[in-house]
Order: C-alpha cells, then sequence, then structure tokens
C-alpha cells in the first residue's frame, strides 16, 4: 500500500494532544477540535513515495504539519477530518509537510529547515521571558554547517519566523536557512528558555 506522491502516515498515539499529568492526575489542557496548538505533530511513517526517493522510510518517525491529523468543522457544524485522511487512523501527508525525520536517535531536518531553542531574557526592565530574535540552533543542515553554522551556535533571526514545535519535550521555532541573519560565536553564554507547559510531568 503505497501513494504515488504522499507518505502514509499513522499517529503515534492518538491526534490531540489535550491532557497533561500532574502529580498523578490527568488534567485536561483543551476541548476544542480546532485549537492547532493542541494537534499531535508526531508520526510513524507506514509507506513512502512511489514518485521519488527520501532518506525516510517505513517505521521511521517524523514531525509533520499539525492540519494533516486535524479536525475541523464543516458548514453543518459537523466534525470532519481533513482532507488528509486516508483510512484506519492512515493518513496522506505531503514532504512539504514533513518537518524533521528520526535515524538513530537523532532528529534532522529536511531540506532548508532548521529548529532554533528560545533564549531566557536577561533584560531586568522587560517583561518578556525570551530574547526577541535570538536563539540557540539546536537542528541544523548542510547549508548552515556549509556557513560554519553548527548546532550549539548562538544566532539571531528575522522577526515572525517563530513558527512553534515541541520536540522532545523542548519548545523550538521551525524556520528556514535564509533566515538566519547573524552568528554570534561563543562569546555570549545564553540560557535556553524552555516553558513548563512544553514538559510533561
Amino acid at each position: 500500500m503505497r501513494s504515488l506522491y504522499d507518505f502514509i502516515v499513522k499517529p503515534i498515539e492518538g491526534r490531540y494532544n489535550n491532557d497533561k499529568e500532574v502529580s498523578g492526575k490527568k488534567l485536561i489542557l483543551n476541548t476544542s477540535i480546532e485549537e492547532f496548538k493542541f494537534i499531535s505533530r508526531e508520526a510513524i511513517v507506514v509507506s513512502t513515495p512511489l514518485a521519488y526517493k527520501t532518506p525516510i522510510e517505513p517505521g521511521d518517525k517524523v514531525i509533520i504539519h499539525h492540519n494533516v491529523f486535524r479536525r475541523y468543522y464543516n458548514q453543518k457544524g459537523d466534525a470532519v477530518d481533513s482532507s488528509k485522511f486516508f483510512k484506519d487512523n492512515l493518513f496522506f501527508c505531503q514532504l512539504d509537510q514533513v518537518y524533521l525525520y528520526k535515524k538513530t536517535d537523532k532528529w534532522i531536518a529536511l531540506g532548508e529547515r532548521c529548529f532554533i531553542a528560545p533564549v531566557k531574557n536577561r533584560d531586568a526592565f522587560s517583561l518578556d521571558k525570551e530574547k526577541k530574535g535570538v536563539g540557540i540552533l539546536k537542528i541544523g543542515n548542510s547549508s548552515l554547517e556549509s556557513l560554519g553554522i553548527n548546532v550549539g551556535d548562538l544566532v539571531s533571526f528575522k522577526s515572525n519566523r517563530e513558527f512553534e514545535f515541541i520536540v522532545d519535550e523542548k519548545r523550538l521555532y521551525c524556520m528556514e536557512s535564509n533566515d538566519i541573519l547573524l552568528k554570534y560565536g561563543h562569546e555570549r553564554n545564553e540560557e535556553e528558555y524552555n516553558s513548563s507547559w512544553a514538559k510533561s510531568s
């Protein structure tokens, strides 16, 4: 069972991450099917496209776009599946909807994508908990490496590029190589900022 152009994937647990365990009790965080932040983005690849080859293989864990598993209300007010639903908890997923794949416990970004961890704001006069436009490169790509920008480097990035993902219980921003503006190097000692809600208890 293979699609011509799409991956076929299935959610690892459920299609939504609506609850969190706190002190041994389940806390419901969200009851709306339309709130994208609570849609699961973790999937297992069931089959790969026939039309082209990728480094991704069946059985690999991937991080995908939230719209693949999303449900929504139609014009009649009925809850329906997205157009990506195939059957029996299986979904179609285009290549450009796959952001990360995992090989031997290492996340690898596809194409020009990279992932940045926000850093704490040390400005005592600011109410912002994280520093705007600055972060630590956590998952890079070959284009950035060719420019000497490597995992662990402190970088600045364009404004409004904070497309948020939770990866291994850490909040990361997904962006592309051309969103990176500057590498600071190692002369600055910044600390990652990870909201407590991003961690499972």
